[in-house]
């Protein structure tokens, strides 16, 4: 048997859903995607605060550098 045979009798396997709605849910994820990458914005900003407060406290003691 060649391949060509072996290929010619393979039968086609109907689709779960049309090609269309593969699509969708591709949009769907990325879109999912999108709303949660989105929820996280400006993330470092509230807390800012905290992040220079533990700035100075770890640069206050020991360091050469100009202070902030």
């Amino acid at each position: 048997m060649n391949l060509f045979t072996i290929v010619a009798s393979e039968t086609p396997v109907p689709l779960i859903m049309p090609p269309i709605g593969f699509a969708l849910v591709a949009f769907g994820i990325f879109l999912l995607f999108g709303v949660v990458t989105w929820t996280y914005r400006d993330v470092a900003n509230r807390h800012a605060h905290k992040a220079a407060t533990q700035y100075h406290s770890d640069n206050e003691h020991g360091s050469a550098g100009p202070h902030h």
